[in-house]
């Protein structure tokens, strides 16, 4: 695929950190509407919420913001994009609606696996972790092209002056 030309597969601390900062994300997300629901809806005068994996809200939550992520941002979330990665789809140019939630699903899947779909990444020729095999997506660094565009197209052609 043209759109894997040159770009490395991303370290585990990248992808780490974009985790962790998509799942605050989805937490902040969570918080008010969750709050909100219980509040005005329950009408419950005490609320104590726990953000789990344990409960349908908090996956209907997570599985929309990595999903509506992965899609909207094709396959780079505001996660990856502080961490400078993104999912790249193995089958199409492009994430689609349902590869996006499958790499959402996956996540899932790697956490009840109790963390060793996360932990394939080390052993895997890929790179590619839980999520990663059942939307048929890898990760990539995009730091390294973004530094290659940055640099003149003139140089190095002969007779230029870089």
């Amino acid at each position: 695929m043209h759109a894997l030309e040159g770009l490395p597969l991303a370290n585990f601390g990248q992808r780490a950190l974009g985790y962790w900062i998509d799942l605050l994300f989805a937490v902040l997300l969570w918080a008010p509407v969750e709050w909100g629901w219980r509040h005005f809806v329950l009408h419950e005068q005490v609320i104590n919420m726990k953000f789990d994996f344990h409960e349908a809200g908090n996956i209907v939550i997570a599985v929309i913001y990595l999903g509506l992520g992965n899609y909207w941002g094709n396959g780079q979330t505001p996660g990856k994009w502080i961490a400078r990665t993104r999912a790249v789809s193995l089958t199409n140019e492009r994430m689609g609606r349902w590869q996006s939630i499958e790499r959402a699903l996956g996540y899932g899947a790697a956490v009840l696996e109790g963390g060793l779909g996360f932990l394939q990444f080390f052993w895997d020729r890929n790179r590619m972790c839980a999520q990663d095999r059942l939307a048929e997506t890898i990760v990539v660094d995009v730091r390294r092209r973004s530094k290659e565009l940055s640099t003149s197209p003139a140089e190095g052609y002969p007779g230029s002056a870089g």
